[in-house]
C-alpha cells in the first residue's frame, strides 16, 4: 500500500482507541477478536481489518448500542474533542432505551425481612427457639 492509500485506511482496533472508545490499545484488540462489531453490517472478528472515512461500525460498550458512522481517520490518540472529531453518533435517542428500561423486572431484590432468612436471622431464630439444646 502506498503513502496516499495507507491515509486513508486504518486497522479498526487501532482506529477505536484513537477515537476514545476503548481505554488502551490492547483492550482494542481484545474487543475485536470478540466478533462483537460490526463494520457496514459484516461481524468483524478480525483486529487489523481496515476501516475508512464512511464506514458504519456498530458495537455495544455496556448496555449501550452505539452506532458511528467514521468521518475521519485519526493520525494519532488525542485529546477527547480531537477524538470526537472522528466520528458521528447516529445512535437513537437515549430516550427510547429509558422506555424499555421500565419495564425490565429486577431480579434478586426483595425487601428486608421476607424471603428466606440470612445465616445471621437463622442463628438468632435457632437460639430463640433452643434448638441447639433440645435436639442434642
Amino acid at each position: 500500500m502506498d503513502k496516499a492509500q495507507s491515509d486513508r485506511f486504518l486497522r479498526l482496533d487501532k482506529w477505536l482507541w484513537h477515537a476514545r472508545f476503548i481505554k488502551s490499545r490492547s483492550k482494542s484488540t481484545k474487543f475485536c477478536q470478540t466478533s462483537k462489531i460490526r463494520v457496514n453490517g459484516s461481524i468483524i472478528s478480525k483486529a487489523h481489518y481496515l476501516v475508512k472515512p464512511n464506514d458504519v461500525l456498530t458495537f455495544s460498550i455496556g448496555s449501550n448500542i452505539r452506532i458511528i458512522k467514521i468521518l475521519n481517520i485519526g493520525l494519532r490518540r488525542g485529546p477527547a474533542p480531537e477524538a470526537q472529531g472522528l466520528y458521528e453518533d447516529i445512535s437513537p435517542p437515549k430516550s427510547l432505551y429509558k422506555k424499555d428500561q421500565k419495564s425490565l423486572v429486577i431480579v434478586g431484590k426483595r425487601e428486608v425481612g421476607s424471603g428466606r432468612p440470612t445465616k445471621d436471622h437463622r442463628r438468632a431464630i435457632d437460639k430463640l427457639m433452643a434448638k441447639d439444646e433440645q435436639w442434642q
